[in-house]
């Protein structure tokens, strides 16, 4: 995947300072650097042109797509400037296991991973709801349409927690390895059930001998299967999953932000930063460790100016 857009010269000044430690020993002719993020090469062209590559490019892109609209009111529509040919709905019209995850780029909040089974039958009842990739619908559509799949559609999920998350962080374990061994834990559930299934399809996020390297260690794994990116368009079940995914995921945001007395701003952005510093100042850092991911660059920022 490769995302393109300007960046205005106040975000580009963030961004060098942003990806300082990750940047490669080599510039690209005209560029100001070249930088690797676990999937992700981001290259920042001196014109203010900037490129994501990779896996992970819509992601690591949205972070400065929405720094871009609340330092400058701009807003940035890549789905036009990047569409390419239509994706293949190669495994949408058939039975499928499928699973996606959300939570994962938000400092705040869960990582929520479902697995679904949609059978061929059922195919017809997600299109009549619009039901596709979660970051392509809003929360109140998602709110809306949700607990009208949930009750027609078999699914599993897992909400690691942020105490969960940090304490995995702690002992070494990556992003990429948490994320493929909850995605083998609900898909094993499923599967499990004796669905008459076609295929088991995964968005992909990482190399497929690394992503099984990753869960050597499970004692229950599930094998064959197919991984594919941008795999919401081109197959039900991870659609499906991916919409449970961020519906529970909005459920566990709006119960983190009652507890705290304080809405919790999604991202990784500035907004971020200054209720992170509020959240420290009025509950203490043991508060940030319960709701917010600990290993993420905002944490140096929040604590600053404490």
């Amino acid at each position: 995947m490769t995302i393109v857009f300007q960046v205005s010269n106040n975000v580009k000044d963030k961004m060098i300072d942003f990806y300082q430690d990750k940047i490669r020993p080599k510039t690209p002719p005209y560029a100001v650097f070249q930088a690797s993020d676990a999937d992700t090469i981001i290259t920042l062209y001196e014109s203010g042109k900037v490129m994501f590559q990779g896996i992970s490019a819509d992601v690591d892109a949205n972070l400065w797509i929405d720094m871009e609209k609340h330092l400058n009111n701009r807003v940035i529509d890549i789905s036009e400037k990047n569409k390419k040919e239509p994706e293949k709905k190669e495994y949408f019209y058939v039975s499928t296991i499928g699973s996606d995850e959300v939570g994962t780029g938000d400092f705040f909040g869960p990582i929520v991973v479902t697995a679904t089974y949609v059978s061929k039958e059922n195919i017809s009842f997600l299109e009549e709801l619009g039901v596709k990739d979660s970051k392509k619908l809003t929360d109140e559509k998602i709110k809306k349409i949700i607990p009208k799949l949930i009750k027609k559609i078999p699914y599993t999920t897992f909400t690691l927690s942020n105490t969960q998350y940090n304490h995995y962080q702690e002992k070494g374990y990556n992003m990429n390895q948490i994320k493929a061994i909850l995605h083998n834990k609900v898909l094993f559930s499923m599967k499990n059930k004796d669905y008459s299934y076609d295929k088991i399809v995964v968005d992909q996020f990482e190399n497929p001998k690394k992503y099984y390297e990753h869960i050597q260690n499970s004692h229950e794994k599930v094998n064959q299967i197919t991984f594919t990116t941008k795999a919401e368009s081109k197959c039900a079940s991870v659609a499906a999953a991916s919409c449970i995914c961020r519906y529970i995921f909005l459920m566990k945001m709006d119960e983190l932000s009652k507890k705290i007395g304080m809405e919790l701003p999604k991202g990784a952005n500035d907004v971020v930063d200054q209720v992170g510093k509020e959240i420290i100042k009025k509950f203490g850092e043991e508060t940030l460790y319960e709701i917010a991911k600990m290993n993420f660059k905002n944490v140096k920022k929040i604590k600053e100016d404490i």
